[in-house]
């Protein structure tokens, strides 16, 4: 026996997973497609921290509850200047 062939749905969100980098805002997708996307991104290893912020930007609180329940986060690093002149004294002193 044959396979059914997928559905138009299934096939927009594989692309949709696909494509993330090109996608700036997820809001306006209905509560099941987000969830399944943000399914399918974690199965498919696409999560990252700019995936992430997409997701979480989104508002669903089903998507905000898996990602809890997950313990994910986002990594804050501190920016630290790399280069010092007049405006960064060393020990109050000028050079």
């Amino acid at each position: 026996m044959r396979n059914p062939p997928p559905s138009l749905l299934s096939l927009t969100v594989n692309a949709a997973v696909l494509n993330l980098s090109r996608i700036n805002d997820l809001s306006h997708l209905p509560d099941h497609i987000l969830l399944d996307l943000f399914a399918r991104t974690l199965k498919a290893g696409k999560l990252n921290e700019r995936v992430l912020r997409l997701f979480m930007a989104s508002g669903n609180e089903e998507v905000l509850s898996v990602i809890d329940a997950l313990k994910i986060k986002i990594n804050v690093y501190p920016i630290l200047p790399t280069r010092c002149d007049e405006k960064f004294r060393l020990n109050g002193t000028r050079r």
